[in-house]
């Protein structure tokens, strides 16, 4: 048997719903024919937004979402997106495929699916090739309602009111595709560009996001923080609430990256060995951060990330759309579990991307949609949103079929909501074996378990001739004990207790 402790005696931070962020960028079919479809399309819509997809979206409780980008931020200019859509420019995506951008989904259709959605902004401005004034009247056309030029354009565009900004991206990946700038140089720009993103509502201040390291970078983080903190009040915390990190699963590396669908046993655990990889970056960039931030005032925003394979064949190579098996599950559960255990300073992640790019929660073609295997993952883990994340340990044993890629066989993390309610969530990345485990529920009886889970061969996945190959089932392999519970995890799942 595998022993599971959680002690509901210490409550170690607070899982925010940001954390089960998303991502949709100008890239391939996320917006376009996947969020959007416009007001006139045969698909039904409201307002241009796919109706199938908002209510997917609204049932996985989708907490936040970043738009334009991406490395598309850095070279999108809002003002070519707002006014009568038969005025706006066109333009080509030079990052995403070549094709003509006609910026017909531009901020207030961004603001109308954010409505549709209930979630909350991530807009993301363009320090790369933009200015200060450009950010700055972007932040005032979007949030001030008094009199200015930029309130009276946005009113006479068709929208009175002002809309809530909660979080706001000052550049994106400005070490490559944002700008190729050295930190020290980001850094003092950072703290220009910010200057401008005024507060205007005084009860809804926005969050602001400094660009971040790629991946093991770990001297961008010292050197963006050194500059950010100089010179500066230490209430003022580098001028930012959050800074960002950037890391993608590809098994084969970034030239090859690999196939979404055709793989073996030993792509398996390397995938899974390097998605694991998530957990040091966290700890290393973290550790430079309570630096700089011990009180960790200034979140971690992972806000790309996810398995990054090579598009699948026919497709457009700068559309980025892969498919999504069983593989894809069990990465978005380890993630997740690695985030809710790092909330105290994870304040928010980003899946990339939402819809027929990268990772999806989605695919559509034409009027088809179908939920991936990850939609399923993430609405399994919804509970966590808002919960307080609880101590746990779980036993583990490594695993793998070689020994540059061993794993730890499961992950877990545990939560308790609002309402009292336990939410273990548990991955188990044995291709071929189940586990007995054992939870010891410290100083609490058990009175009712309820489970579901996700479980099936490695390459399984939905299509839209059969959409529902992989789905959510109830787990009824749970027994109470006179301390806790049990119950067998099968081999390649994702399981979800909610434990009273």
């Amino acid at each position: 048997m595998t022993k599971l402790v959680i002690n509901p005696n210490v409550k170690k931070s607070k899982i925010h719903k940001e954390i089960y962020g998303h991502f949709s960028e100008h890239l391939g079919r996320c917006i376009y024919e996947g969020l959007y479809v416009g007001e006139y399309s045969p698909i039904p819509n409201v307002n241009g937004m796919r109706t199938d997809v908002v209510e997917a979206l609204k049932e996985m409780k989708i907490p936040v979402l970043r738009w334009p980008g991406g490395c598309f931020a850095d070279e999108y200019h809002w003002m070519d997106g707002i006014g009568p859509k038969e005025d706006r420019k066109k333009m080509i995506n030079t990052h995403w495929g070549g094709v003509v951008e006609d910026n017909s989904f531009g901020t207030h259709e961004f603001f109308e699916l954010c409505r549709q959605l209930g979630c909350e902004a991530y807009v993301n401005g363009n320090v790369g090739s933009g200015t200060v004034r450009e950010m700055s009247e972007w932040v005032e056309y979007m949030t001030f309602d008094g009199v200015s030029p930029m309130a009276d354009l946005r009113k006479k565009n068709g929208h009175e009111d002002s809309w809530d900004v909660a979080f706001f991206g000052v550049g994106n990946e400005n070490w490559g595709c944002g700008g190729n700038m050295t930190p020290e140089f980001y850094g003092n720009e950072y703290r220009r560009y910010q200057t401008y993103v005024r507060d205007y509502k005084a009860d809804k201040k926005i969050y602001k996001i400094a660009c971040g390291a790629n991946v093991d970078d770990y001297e961008w983080t010292e050197r963006v923080l050194h500059t950010c903190f100089r010179h500066s009040q230490s209430s003022q915390h580098g001028f930012m609430d959050g800074l960002s990190l950037h890391y993608y699963t590809h098994p084969e590396g970034w030239e090859i990256k690999g196939s979404a669908t055709d793989f073996d046993d030993k792509v398996w655990y390397k995938t899974l060995s390097k998605t694991l990889y998530m957990e040091e970056l966290i700890n290393r960039h973290g550790a430079i951060m309570d630096k700089y931030d011990p009180e960790k005032k200034i979140g971690m925003i992972v806000d790309e990330w996810g398995t990054w394979f090579t598009v699948e064949p026919g497709t457009n190579p700068g559309f980025l759309y892969q498919q999504n098996t069983m593989r894809d599950a069990l990465v978005a559960g380890i993630n997740l579990n690695i985030f809710n255990k790092h909330s105290d300073r994870v304040h928010m992640a980003n899946l990339a991307q939402l819809v027929n790019v990268l990772q999806s929660v989605i695919l559509t073609e034409g009027e088809k949609m179908l939920l991936t295997p990850t939609y399923h993952v993430f609405n399994m883990y919804k509970y966590h949103q808002d919960a307080e994340l609880l101590e746990s340990h779980l036993d583990t044993k490594t695993i793998g079929v070689d020994d540059a890629h061993q794993v730890p066989n499961m992950t877990e993390s545990v939560s308790v909501d609002t309402e009292g309610v336990m939410h273990i969530t548990i991955t188990n990345l044995s291709l071929d074996e189940a586990y007995d485990v054992d939870a010891l529920i410290l100083e609490r009886p058990v009175t009712e378990v309820k489970g579901e889970i996700l479980a099936e061969e490695m390459h399984a996945m939905n299509t839209f001739e059969e959409p529902e190959n992989v789905k959510v089932k109830e787990f009824k392999n749970v027994k109470i004990t006179d301390k806790g519970i049990a119950f067998t995890v099968p081999a390649c799942s994702v399981l979800h207790l909610a434990v009273k």
